[in-house]
C-alpha cells in the first residue's frame, strides 16, 4: 500500500522528483501512515491511543484527519496543511485532496456525520463537504465550493452553495439559464443605497426645522 501511495504521488504532482523524496519529505504521506496507525488502534477500542496518535500527526503535519475516518488506497494529499476529516467520514481509492479541504458535518445530524466520497474523487483547495452525503465516483468538487447535496457520478461542483455544472465533461443546461452572474443583486449595494436614501431624509427635515 506505501508503494502504491508513493507511485500515485510520482504520477499526480510534477513537483515529486522520487519515491525517496516523497516519502521523507511529504507531509501529506506522514498523515495518510499516521492515520492508518491511528485508525487500527481505533478499531481495536483503543481509542484514547488513537487520538494521540492522530493529535501528534496534526501538530507535525497540520493535517487533522479523525481516528475513525475510513481511507482508502492510494490517497494523495497535496500540500495538505489545514485539511481536516471528520469521524464518519469516508474515502475510496485514488481520492485527491488539496490544502484546506474539510470533510465535516453540520451540526444537525446523529450517527453518519461525515460525507462518502467515492474512487478517483477530486476536491480543491479550501472546498468544505459537509453532511452524511455521497460524492459519487469520478466526480469534481472545484476550490472554494461548500458542498451541501450529492453530488452524482463524474459531475463537476462549483460554488457557494454548490451547483453541478458538468456532468461526464459536458455543460449542465439549467445551470447556465438559472445562475446569471450578472444580475446577482449586490446586498451591500442596496443597503448603502438605503442608507443614502435614510440621510437625505434627515438632512431635509433639519432643513424644515431651521
Amino acid at each position: 500500500m506505501l508503494l502504491e501511495t508513493l507511485n500515485a504521488y510520482q504520477k499526480r504532482d510534477p513537483a515529486a522528483r522520487s519515491k525517496l523524496e516523497i516519502f521523507l519529505l511529504y507531509a501529506g504521506v506522514h498523515a495518510t501512515l499516521y492515520h492508518r496507525l491511528a485508525h487500527w488502534l481505533y478499531r481495536h477500542k483503543l481509542r484514547f491511543l488513537a487520538r494521540c496518535v492522530s493529535q501528534w500527526s496534526r501538530f507535525w503535519t497540520g493535517i487533522e484527519i479523525h481516528p475513525g475516518a475510513t481511507i482508502g488506497r492510494r490517497l494523495v494529499i497535496d500540500h495538505g496543511t489545514g485539511i481536516v476529516i471528520g469521524e464518519t467520514a469516508q474515502l475510496g481509492d485514488d481520492v485527491l485532496l488539496y490544502q484546506g479541504v474539510t470533510l465535516g458535518g453540520t451540526g444537525k445530524d446523529t450517527g453518519k456525520r461525515h460525507p462518502t466520497l467515492g474512487n478517483n474523487v477530486l476536491v480543491g483547495a479550501g472546498a468544505k463537504v459537509l453532511g452524511p452525503i455521497t460524492i459519487h465516483d469520478n466526480a469534481r468538487i472545484a476550490a472554494g465550493a461548500v458542498v451541501l447535496q450529492e453530488v452524482p457520478e463524474g459531475a463537476t461542483a462549483v460554488g457557494v452553495p454548490a451547483q453541478i455544472v458538468r456532468v461526464n465533461g459536458e455543460k449542465v443546461r439549467h445551470y447556465v439559464d438559472e445562475v446569471d452572474q450578472t444580475s446577482v443583486e449586490n446586498p451591500t449595494l442596496k443597503r448603502l443605497e438605503e442608507l443614502a436614501r435614510r440621510v437625505n431624509e434627515l438632512e431635509k427635515r433639519l432643513q424644515e426645522k431651521v
